[in-house]
């Protein structure tokens, strides 16, 4: 099985101390637009990819799915998972996404928050994703956007005095393992352009829905650094469908 630096005791100590990890989906910001992408989930079965603590499984039930197979490759999340998010029509499995197999035809809705800038060959686990799916099913992630990824730090730029000068876009269109700084700790995650994004996704037999740069929402702003999330993108919310003819475009 892959190491996982979510299985850090450290590491996920402080994850455990973010607001999404304390508020569930209202804490995350990103969520109130992620909300409005979601599909119809009454009577589907679901697919969560880099599940977590769960949150993203429970709404899939909350709103009527008929099972939700979440997916993770952290122990300590699946756990909490199973702790906070445990229904019965939910199962929960420990599993590197890349390595996943599945019948095609499998799902009608396979989602993922935050996960894919994890994973080092995206077009393959796509083109799975696609195969995967019933015709007209939705493939709905979030991604680090590529702007946020490209130089690696992922950190500002500052000033003698430590303030905030702007932040670093560099070496965007290399592609590839980018060693950044995620709460303190050394995490390796992987750039790729928005244009690589989109075009998976229509090599892979998707049409483009929706394609949105999330913004800081209002009630958070007055959170510390909120308000400099304005100055540039973070997150990256892409929502498409399987073509029911199963032909590429």
């Amino acid at each position: 099985m892959k190491e996982n630096k979510y299985d850090d005791p450290v590491f996920f100590q402080k994850y455990s101390e973010m607001n999404r990890s304390k508020y569930g989906l209202q804490g995350a910001g990103e969520w109130q637009e992620f909300q409005k992408m979601m599909p119809d989930f009454t009577d589907k079965e679901v697919l969560d990819l880099g599940c977590g603590y769960g949150w993203h499984c429970a709404y899939g039930v909350q709103k009527g799915a008929a099972k939700v197979l979440g997916i993770d490759l952290s122990e300590k999340m699946l756990s909490q998972a199973e702790k906070i998010n445990r229904h019965e029509k939910i199962t929960y499995k420990r599993a590197a996404m890349e390595e996943l197999e599945f019948p095609d035809h499998s799902f009608d809705i396979v989602l993922s928050s935050l996960a894919f800038h994890y994973i080092k060959d995206f077009p393959v686990l796509a083109e799975k994703i696609s195969r995967w799916l019933r015709p007209e099913g939705t493939f709905l992630f979030s991604v680090e956007h590529p702007v946020f990824t490209a130089y690696g730090s992922q950190d500002w730029y500052y000033n003698e005095k430590g303030e905030i000068l702007h932040f670093p876009v560099d070496n965007y269109y290399y592609e590839g393992k980018r060693e950044a700084v995620f709460l303190g700790e050394k995490v390796t995650k992987y750039h790729r352009t928005l244009t690589t994004y989109v075009n998976t996704l229509l090599k892979t037999g998707f049409i483009l829905e929706s394609l949105v740069e999330p913004a800081p929402p209002e009630n958070m702003l007055d959170l510390p650094g909120m308000k400099d999330e304005m100055r540039r993108p973070m997150m990256l919310l892409v929502r498409a469908k399987k073509i029911n003819t199963g032909e590429k475009i």
